[in-house]
This record gives structure tokens, C-alpha cells and sequence, in this order.
């Protein structure tokens, strides 16, 4: 996908350590009813325009990854009239240390339970193939890198996101495999949420925080085990910097005016 307009609303999904934005006007949280179920989302408007976010977990950051409802949070954001989507990722990283932020632009899916689309048989769409050339909408990533310039932010531009099924971390044998693939970062909430923003046609672009190195990649590669304790941690200290990318990167956004991020 490629091309930014800033008609329609902003979606924000973020995960592990971001239950919440805080930083709309007038915001309101409530469920919201789609075709695949309810959703809990907040809304406000963020510098003049509507936004809409959810905490993929849930309230209280009950719903494993595994068991998230991904096609209903993608329909509510999309009934809501979002047109571009930016998501927050807790991950773990593959040459990439604790903190690093990264704006990932391919992905690889080892998950195996999930449902991964909308066109499945149900409806009369019938048959629909959706490009996957370009997930991650090339300039809403371009926003996202120049966001994080002018917050003094270090970004890695680029990555291979690996999605694995949780809850459980991955093994050292699985992310040898992993790397010999090309992946840079794993985590486990990232498909199909790429997949079904892709499927409504909303752009979309995941800012990447990494939480430890991958298994296997630790100060110990066999004693050092990955904990939420660590996970939690590094979420908090990089939490503001997030924060700080998202906020600059919805006003570049909101105003059009985004020349160094390789727009107008």
C-alpha cells in the first residue's frame, strides 16, 4: 500500500506497556458492536482530528495474543472511518538490543490458529486476493521516521517483523530460524493485524519497540531467561520516546504538512 491521505480518522492499536493514550480532546471510551464482535476503544479528536485507539489486550490487559480478537478491532476502526493506522509493537530483536525502536517494513507469519482474514467463505465476496508486496504503507512509515528525527529518537528504518503465536516466548531453535529468514524483530500481535488493515484498505505503519533480545540472544544464551518482569521495564523507559513519535507523527499528519517525510 502506498500513498497518504489525511481524510478520515487516525488509528492508534498498541499493546504490552500502552493500555491507554491520554492525550485526546474530549475523549470517550466505550464498546463498540462490529460484525465479529465488540470492541472497547477510546475516542477523541488528537490536533483537529478524529482519532480512534485501542489497546489490543483489552481492558486490564487480559486477552493473550493469541486470542485477540484482530478482525474486530480492524472493522471497528474501520466503521469509525480511520484511513491510516498507527500501531505500537513490543517486541523482542534479533541484532537489535533492549530500547532500540524500529519501523518494520516486511513481515513473516509462524502463526497457525488465527483468523487471518475477512474473505473467508462467509460472505459474497467470494474469492479476494490483497497485495502484500508493501504491508506497511511506505509513507506512513516516512512519517513515523521523520517523527522520530525531530524528537531526537535513533530509529533502525527497516525490519522483518516475525510473527509467532504466543503467549508463550519463542525457543532458541525457533529464532535460529527465524534469522536465518531474515527477521529482525519477533513478537506476537503483529499478523494479522497488517493483514485485515490491509484487507479494509486503511494504511499502515507499526513503530517497533524492542524489549530484550530474542531468545537464545540473552548475556547467556541457556541461563538468561526472558522475563515480563524485563519486558515490563523497557517498556516503561522507552514508553515516553513512543509516545513523543506518536504524537509528533498524528500532528505531521493531521496538518499535511509533512515535506521531510517524503510527502508535500
Amino acid at each position: 500500500m502506498s500513498g497518504i491521505s489525511t481524510r478520515g480518522a487516525l488509528g492508534i492499536i498498541a499493546g504490552t506497556g500502552f493500555t491507554e493514550l491520554g492525550v485526546l480532546d474530549d475523549q470517550v471510551t466505550a464498546d463498540v458492536d462490529t460484525d465479529f464482535g465488540p470492541v472497547r476503544m477510546t475516542t477523541g479528536s488528537w490536533f483537529g482530528r478524529a482519532t480512534h485507539f485501542i489497546a489490543r489486550h483489552g481492558p486490564g490487559h487480559r486477552v493473550p495474543p493469541h486470542l485477540i480478537n484482530y478482525r474486530a478491532n480492524i472493522q471497528a476502526l474501520a466503521d469509525a472511518g480511520v484511513t491510516q493506522i498507527l500501531a505500537v509493537n513490543v517486541v523482542g530483536g534479533i541484532g537489535l538490543q533492549a530500547g532500540e525502536l524500529v519501523v518494520v517494513d516486511d513481515f513473516i507469519n509462524f502463526t497457525t490458529s488465527r483468523e487471518l482474514t475477512y474473505f473467508d467463505g462467509s460472505t459474497d465476496a467470494g474469492v479476494v486476493h490483497v497485495d502484500m508486496t508493501e504491508p506497511y504503507d511506505r509513507h506512513l512509515r516516512e512519517v513515523l521516521l521523520a517523527a522520530a528525527a525531530r524528537c531526537g529518537s535513533a530509529v533502525v528504518d527497516g525490519g522483518v517483523y516475525g510473527a509467532f503465536e504466543g503467549p508463550r516466548f519463542e525457543t532458541r531453535a525457533e529464532i535460529r530460524m527465524a534469522r536465518t529468514l531474515g527477521v529482525t524483530v519477533v513478537g506476537m500481535t503483529g499478523v494479522p493485524e497488517v493483514v485485515l488493515a490491509g484487507e479494509r484498505g486503511i494504511a499502515f505503519a507499526s513503530l517497533c519497540l524492542v524489549a530484550n533480545p530474542a531468545a537464545g540472544l540473552g548475556t547467556n544464551p541457556i541461563t538468561t531467561p526472558i522475563t515480563m518482569a524485563e519486558v515490563t521495564q523497557v517498556t516503561s523507559a522507552g514508553a515516553e520516546a513512543v509516545l513523543a513519535i506518536l504524537e509528533v507523527a498524528a500532528s505531521m499528519l493531521a496538518s499535511g504538512r509533512y515535506d521531510d517525510a517524503g510527502g508535500r
